[in-house]
């Protein structure tokens, strides 16, 4: 059951990386990030986000 719960839940770890995911540059991604535009959390000094939040959140804005 583990193994499809990680399944689910991918988290991308890292600003930079995030900024991958949906497209944007790290400049534009790290102040959505800090004002809390996007649904990630800073883990350990590191901003970690779930692709699957991420993809519902730009799915949900551009409806």
């Amino acid at each position: 059951m583990a193994e499809t719960d990680e399944k689910k839940m991918e988290l991308i770890w890292g600003a930079e990386d995030i900024a991958k995911a949906i497209g944007r540059s790290p400049r534009v991604t790290f102040h959505l990030l800090t004002t809390g535009a996007l649904p990630a959390k800073k883990v350990g000094g590191r901003w970690v986000a779930e692709r699957g939040k991420l993809i519902a959140f730009f799915m949900e804005t551009a409806a």
